[in-house]
């Protein structure tokens, strides 16, 4: 009776043993960790290459241009993204950046003259060389016909007669004069009843003034007050100017 009751007990101990627990240090599927610990040191004691992660390639317009090259040998849009060539075409016909195909037969071709910069026109008439190289002989001498045929005489017409009554011709008194000014020729009163300064403002220049003078008896008398001096010249009018042009 004694030794059922062992057994029995025995196999209840038994019963509620659980599994074993495996040790937390290790994974599963795993070595333990210390164990992992010390192969990593030794691997990098020992200089053996770790795992290298992948790099991105650097970016690039030649990498990219290659790229596309190798995907589209036909040709398309290159690398810079303005316009590539089409064997096809020839290498001188470009494929513009919208899409548009270059058409080198109907392209517009420059006036002669004109050395296209960019947008703009840059006339070369200054060279020598290249006005040389398309003009001829043949081709100035019409030029100049061209420009005989359009060249036009005007004959001179008199000159129109002045309205009213006419006035002294001060440029022929001037001529008519050697005395320079201030030298006196002409007797004056020694009382001056005209301020002189103030008659001679009166007139809208000195020839408006030398010829009210002229047609007012100067220049013997001064009526008006406007040769003070008795030289022949009223107020500032100078007969030099006209006696240098025709020296």
């Amino acid at each position: 009776m004694r030794l059922l009751i062992v057994v029995a007990a025995a196999f209840g101990l038994a019963g509620c043993s659980g599994p074993t627990v495996p040790d937390s240090r290790a994974g599963v599927g795993f070595q333990d960790y210390s164990s992992y610990l010390h192969q990593r040191e030794a691997a990098l004691n020992s200089g053996a290459p770790g795992p290298i992660a992948p790099t991105a390639p650097e970016f690039s317009t030649q990498t990219l241009g290659a790229a596309i090259d190798a995907a589209d040998p036909a040709g398309g849009v290159g690398a810079d993204g303005v316009a590539t060539t089409d064997p096809a075409l020839g290498a001188d016909a470009a494929v513009a950046a919208d899409g548009a195909a270059g058409d080198p037969a109907g392209a517009a071709v420059p006036d002669a003259g004109d050395v296209v910069a960019g947008s703009a026109a840059i006339s070369d008439e200054q060279d020598f060389g290249a006005v040389a190289a398309r003009e001829t002989i043949a081709s100035d001498a019409e030029r100049l016909a061209r420009n005989r045929a359009q060249y036009q005489v005007i004959e001179p017409t008199a000159l129109p007669e002045r309205s009213g009554e006419a006035a002294p011709n001060i440029v022929q008194y001037a001529l008519s004069t050697t005395n320079p000014v201030g030298v006196p020729l002409y007797k004056r009163s020694s009382l001056h009843l005209t301020n002189a300064d103030a008659a001679c403002a009166r007139f809208a220049s000195p020839d408006r003034a030398q010829e009210a003078f002229l047609a007012s008896g100067g220049p013997e008398k001064d009526r008006k007050g406007i040769d003070p001096d008795g030289d022949g010249f009223a107020c500032s009018w100078d007969p030099t100017p006209f006696r240098t042009a025709m020296n």
